[in-house]
């Protein structure tokens, strides 16, 4: 206690000649000081109060549900302010007014979260925090990094992975209850949006995707959210921008991002960091449209690392963490008066949050070791003489016994006494609706952006015209019979082997996926099928192309008939491949480890055609039934069907001179070396059984970590 007490007399003595009346000066405007409920008005640091010379009482108000801060300011502007005589500035005529929101109370007590290590769960993220969060507040759980907060955040909204055990309890409006589907809406920290459409059609598809109903209450829905986060001015504008045009700022991103939840008008809103990689400009805008949205009725909690001071002044409560452990939960005036009767006041000239995690970041304590020895022109570096470990045990200490902790007990022990009406789930979107959703927003993004199926389009032209200039004049004797095989081999494989260059732009549209994934708002099964059937007009326009340069230029049988199977049979090749790239995708969701798996399987299907040696020849216990039964045998089985039926095309009922008066059939000339049917219906059957396979094995792979 002695080492607490004399740390906190020198850290008091340091800050106490910061704020002294004779070294304040003027500066710009802050929001220090406001009464709960209302915007902040600019007060400068001439009407700042002296902490010594302030008495905050925390009370409850009867009959009320809100924690009141009754202050004795040291000016008459404050008193002024706080007593809400300040006129608010009106609203502009014609301006759009959204609608109001109906909140939820939230209460967690004696939360701890671990985080299960190689034994058991041994590691406490978070260690019995206790909080609460009301109707039209903003509710901010602040700290350094890795100090809990995005775990607690999770914990509340009961989103915490497979590897994390919670303890405690969390209320919702008064009952111990899992939050339904649509009642809240969380926000990521890393949210990954479509670039390749406007913010109104981003938006849209969210509400097409999430709520069941009609077309024209979604689109007011959207129109809603827009006006809730001002987005008005970038609706129409493309988020990822294009050619020269630059996109969205980061700022307006992130409301988009917070826009896409707010469609299914939640009753509580967990945002985690939403001033994340934002500048101070883009953070105070952020943070008033915030402020906007919860003055509609909504509870939002969030969790921010670090806020300017003017950012901090808009905050009602906040939830104060260090290594798990809660410091301080409360109102944001008497946060700062806790850090005073801690001996840690706050200098005049210094932000509060900068203040607050000066004094609970632990990694300060190298910078003390390394300014050790240091002096600048003022002497010694007084200012970073605090250990933060000692402030943090007398912070907790402080809180733990403070009035601010009971405070806190009694209000939600008046939340938790009484149950208020239930949340209730609110209707979903059927799956065949997420599946025509999902297939027309991918071919809206796919012929937006030309990375996707356009530059392949290019590259198969191009291989198509590469592989028949080379191989054209063959002629039709029986000496062409193997070199137009190869050709036909080289074709298919080779541009089914360009599937793999789409793997880039699917990996965008996967981590979207798992992003609505995340928010029940899709699936694994239903974005298989949606960009299954969005990549069906563009494989057959890149088949139909790529087919007609290639099939002239090698001078195959010139029948109509024959070209449609050739392009069909090609098609199905297109559209078998990109079943595998989805799949492969989807369960790796890495570029690596998807590039490298899927050139593997390509070469193990060209290995086992039929083109090299035929099935019979091939050794059983490692071709006929290798390890990987469904990926491999399957798709070898399929590659075969397709290259005899393209054989079987193109030479069953063709004939070809052996010598001056013998001639032998084009099954005859073929069957020693390819294991075709004679049977001329036969190419149906392959093509039959190749156009299932799409369909079959994205939902095997799919469906593949449920069963493991």
């Amino acid at each position: 206690m002695e080492e607490i007490q004399s740390q906190s007399d020198n850290y008091r003595s340091s800050s106490s000649s910061a704020s002294s009346p004779a070294s304040r000066v003027p500066s710009s405007n802050f929001f220090y000081l406001r009464k709960p409920g209302s915007l902040r008005q600019p007060i400068s640091f001439e009407d700042s109060p002296d902490w010594g010379d302030t008495d905050i009482d925390v009370r409850v108000d009867e009959g009320g549900d809100s924690i009141n801060v009754a202050t004795t300011p040291a000016s008459p502007s404050l008193s002024k302010l706080n007593s809400m005589s300040l006129p608010s500035p009106p609203l502009p005529e014609g301006a759009a007014v959204a609608r109001k929101i109906a909140g939820a109370s939230v209460v967690w007590k004696d939360l701890t979260v671990t985080i299960k290590g190689k034994r058991k769960y041994s590691d406490k993220v978070v260690k019995s925090s206790t909080g609460y969060a009301l109707p039209g507040t903003m509710t901010v759980i602040m700290g350094p990094p890795k100090s809990g907060k995005s775990t607690l955040l999770r914990a509340i909204a009961g989103r915490l992975h497979h590897s994390a055990k919670m303890y405690g309890e969390v209320f919702v409006n008064g009952a111990k209850i899992q939050m339904p589907y649509g009642s809240y809406g969380f926000v990521e920290r890393e949210t990954t949006l479509i670039g390749s459409l406007t913010v109104r059609e981003f938006l849209y598809y969210s509400a097409l995707l999430q709520l069941p109903g009609f077309f024209c209450r979604k689109k007011s829905v959207v129109e809603d959210a827009i006006i809730a986060m001002s987005l008005s001015d970038y609706a129409n504008k493309l988020i990822g921008g294009h050619c020269y045009m630059k996109g969205l700022p980061s700022g307006e991103r992130r409301r988009v991002s917070i826009a896409r939840e707010l469609v299914m008008r939640p009753h509580i809103l967990f945002i985690d960091e939403p001033l994340y990689h934002l500048d101070s400009v883009s953070a105070l805008l952020m943070m008033v449209t915030l402020k906007k949205l919860a003055s509609m009725g909504c509870t939002l909690i969030f969790t921010i690392c670090q806020s300017s001071t003017e950012v901090f002044g808009l905050f009602d409560r906040i939830c104060l963490l260090s290594n798990g452990n809660t410091l301080f939960f409360g109102e944001t005036l008497a946060c700062l008066q806790h850090f005073s009767n801690a001996g840690f006041p706050c200098p005049i000239m210094q932000s509060p949050s900068d203040h607050f995690l000066r004094a609970i970041n632990t990694d300060f304590d190298r910078i003390i070791a390394m300014c050790k020895n240091w002096q600048d022109d003022n002497g010694d570096f007084s200012s970073v003489n605090m250990d933060t470990a000692v402030a943090i045990r007398t912070l907790e200490a402080t809180y733990k016994s403070s009035a601010d902790a009971a405070t806190v007990e009694t209000m939600i022990l008046r939340l938790t006494e009484k149950e208020g009406p239930l949340l209730k789930s609110k209707g979903k979107a059927g799956s065949a609706t997420r599946i025509a959703v999902l297939t027309w927003r991918s071919l809206l993004i796919m012929s937006r952006e030309w990375k996707y199926y356009w530059l392949r389009l290019i590259l198969s032209m191009l291989l198509a015209l590469c592989i028949g200039t080379v191989f054209s004049g063959l002629g039709h004797s029986l000496s062409s019979v193997v070199t137009r095989v190869a050709a036909i081999f080289i074709f298919v494989s080779f541009t089914a082997l360009l599937s793999i260059a789409g793997v880039p732009a699917l990996m965008k549209e996967i981590k979207i996926c798992a992003s609505e994934e995340s928010n029940q708002h899709s699936g694994v099964l239903v974005f298989l099928f949606g960009q299954l059937l969005s990549s069906i007009p563009f494989l057959f326009l890149i088949s139909i192309s790529s087919s007609l340069v290639f099939y002239f230029l090698l001078g195959l049988r010139d029948e109509f008939s024959l070209l449609m199977y050739f392009t069909l049979n090609f098609f199905m090749c297109l559209l078998v491949n990109e079943g595998l790239v989805l799949a492969v995708v989807s369960l790796w969701r890495d570029l690596f480890w998807s590039v490298l798996t899927l050139v593997s399987i390509q070469v193990i299907m060209m290995l086992s055609a039929g083109y090299f040696r035929i099935r019979n020849e091939l050794p059983g216990p490692v071709w006929t039934y290798p390890i990987s039964y469904v990926t491999f045998h399957t798709y070898s089985i399929q590659a075969r069907r397709l290259t005899h039926g393209l054989l079987e095309n193109e030479y069953l009922g063709t004939t070809f001179a052996v010598g001056q008066v013998r001639t032998i059939s084009g099954f005859q000339a073929i069957r020693s070396a390819y294991e075709i049917s004679p049977d001329s219906n036969s190419k149906w059957g392959n093509l039959l059984a190749v156009s299932c396979l799409p369909w079959d094995l994205p939902i095997g792979l799919a469906l593949l970590p449920f069963d493991l």
